[in-house]
Formats: C-alpha cells, sequence, structure tokens
C-alpha cells in the first residue's frame, strides 16, 4: 500500500469528520484560534487510533464489531444531533450560544466518526504496510480536513446563526442514517 493510497484512505475516513466539524463552525461564536483545532485534535487523534488498534486487533475483533459498527455510529450521532436540535429550539430566541467542546461530548463524536476506521486498521492488517505511517498520515489528513470544516462553516455562520445548531443536529442525524442504511442495504 503506497502513499497515494493511504493518503487517499485519509481523505475518505475523514469526510464524516468533516461533516460534523463544518456544523461546529456554524455554531461557533467568537473566533478563537483553538476552537478551530479542538476538533481536529480529537477527530485526527480518533481516526489514527482506531486503524491501529484494528490492524491489532486483525480479523479476531472485526466478527464482533462488523456487524456493530453501524449501530454505534447511528446511536452516537443521533443522541448528540437530537440534542443540538433541542438545544437550538429551546435557545432560538435567546442569544446563539458557542458550540460545547465538552470532552464527553467530543469524545463520542469522535468514536462515532471513526469507527470506520477500525475496519481499514483491519484490512490493513492483511497488507504489507507500514501502520504506523499508515495512522500519521491518517490523522494528519483528518485534523487538516476538520480543521478546515470549522473554519468554513465559522465563515457561514454570520448568515446562518439562528439556525446553526438545529441544522448542525439535524445533519449528525442524516450522517448517522447513512451510515445505518449504507451497511443494512447496501452491504448486505
Amino acid at each position: 500500500m503506497g502513499l497515494l493510497e493511504i493518503i487517499l484512505i485519509g481523505i475518505s475516513l475523514s469526510m464524516d469528520a468533516f461533516a460534523v466539524s463544518l456544523c461546529m463552525g456554524l455554531s461557533i461564536k467568537k473566533s478563537r484560534f483553538i476552537s478551530y483545532l479542538i476538533p481536529g485534535l480529537y477527530f485526527g487523534t480518533f481516526q489514527a487510533l482506531m486503524p491501529l488498534l484494528g490492524y491489532f486487533a486483525g480479523t479476531l475483533f472485526a466478527q464482533y464489531i462488523s456487524h456493530l459498527d453501524h449501530w454505534i455510529a447511528f446511536a452516537l450521532l443521533s443522541f448528540i444531533g437530537t440534542k443540538m436540535i433541542v438545544d437550538g429550539i429551546k435557545n432560538k430566541e435567546e442569544e446563539h450560544k458557542e458550540h460545547n467542546f465538552s470532552f464527553l461530548k467530543m469524545c463520542m463524536l469522535s468514536l462515532a466518526t471513526s469507527i470506520d476506521a477500525l475496519a481499514v486498521g483491519i484490512t490493513m492488517s492483511f497488507f504489507e504496510v507500514n501502520i504506523f505511517f499508515a495512522i500519521m498520515i491518517i490523522g494528519i489528513t483528518t485534523f487538516v480536513l476538520s480543521t478546515a470544516g470549522v473554519i468554513s462553516g465559522r465563515a457561514c455562520s454570520s448568515k446562518l446563526k439562528a439556525g446553526a445548531e438545529i441544522f448542525g443536529g439535524a445533519v449528525l442525524i442524516i450522517l448517522g442514517v447513512k451510515i445505518l442504511i449504507e451497511h443494512l442495504v447496501i452491504y448486505r
């Protein structure tokens, strides 16, 4: 597996994290440098760790996670998305609040968007690949794209401020449903 293939895998794996980061950027109220980096750090770390876990777990772990990964991602994204919608509706008349980068929330989102990376790691265990180089590329790619997503969302936020949290929650739920449908319908 060459560098180009690993970069393409990194880009593919980071698309969910990019979408979530874009939604987060919509709800950032104050432009602080750290607010742009937090999602990238979480998502990049999880996207790098999951293939590493998958690589070392190999095929033994695949039989336990492959039939549940879509349900876990769906549940986590739906839970966070529903909470964002409820918070958005409750706070619609109030001043729009800053996105909550709590440790638990960020870990749940990171886990939900990186479960597919576990399967990629399992797949990588069947090929000759320097797993540490691969996870570095995947992590950096996800960090860069997630940070770009937050910045892009922030750039749009002044026009979309009122419904940003509701929109972001809806996108997360749709993303969860998409993952579920892919695994239940397409991959059968």
